[in-house]
């Protein structure tokens, strides 16, 4: 699945959340997300510019896998996000898991999101609000789609930031951003 994103700083939110709400926009999840990112053993994922993590949401733990950008406009890439067990047990088992096969964590980016969602034309599109510790505030869009799809999917989010009036784009990724609030690269 293609996860074609764009991210923007400094966004006035209460505006944007009531361009979206009028758009239909429905305020689906409030909830903090840590994302711990680790460095393969076999090759330097950031060379790649790949990213490898486990996210916990409450104790919903995820590990995704991310592939290079796909162009400069936005932040397209390849995802593959695995659902394991709920819990503090299965998060620790997979670190642990995870430091076994020789993958090393190299920073946890710890954010606040408020997940709005919302349709037009045929993909569903989710605003993201986000508050990153020691990073700062953004708004990502995201539409989530097939290869087929990408075009038309990064047209209609270019569009959206414009009508929302969005115009401070980011396209480092927040690991990116909390590496270099540190001063640090992995």
């Amino acid at each position: 699945m293609l996860e074609v994103e764009v991210k923007y700083r400094n966004a006035d939110r209460a505006a944007t959340v009531a361009r979206l709400q009028k758009w239909g926009a429905q305020l689906v999840q409030d909830r903090t997300d840590v994302d711990i990112y680790f460095q393969a053993p076999d090759r330097d994922l950031k060379a790649t510019d790949e990213a490898f993590r486990l996210r916990r949401i409450g104790p919903k733990n995820y590990l995704t896998y991310k592939g290079p950008k796909q162009d400069t406009a936005t932040k397209t890439r390849n995802e593959i996000e695995v659902t394991l067990a709920d819990g503090e047990n299965t998060a620790h088992d997979a670190q642990m898991l995870l430091a076994a096969l020789g993958y090393q964590s190299v920073a946890t980016v710890r954010k606040k999101r408020h997940v709005y969602r919302w349709r037009r034309d045929r993909f569903e599109i989710e605003a993201n609000f986000d508050t990153v510790e020691d990073v700062g505030e953004f708004v990502e869009l995201e539409i989530l789609t097939h290869d087929e799809d990408y075009e038309v999917a990064k047209a209609t989010l270019l569009s959206v930031a414009a009508e929302l009036g969005l115009t401070q784009k980011e396209l480092r990724s927040y690991l990116e951003l909390v590496l270099a609030n540190r001063k640090e690269y992995c």
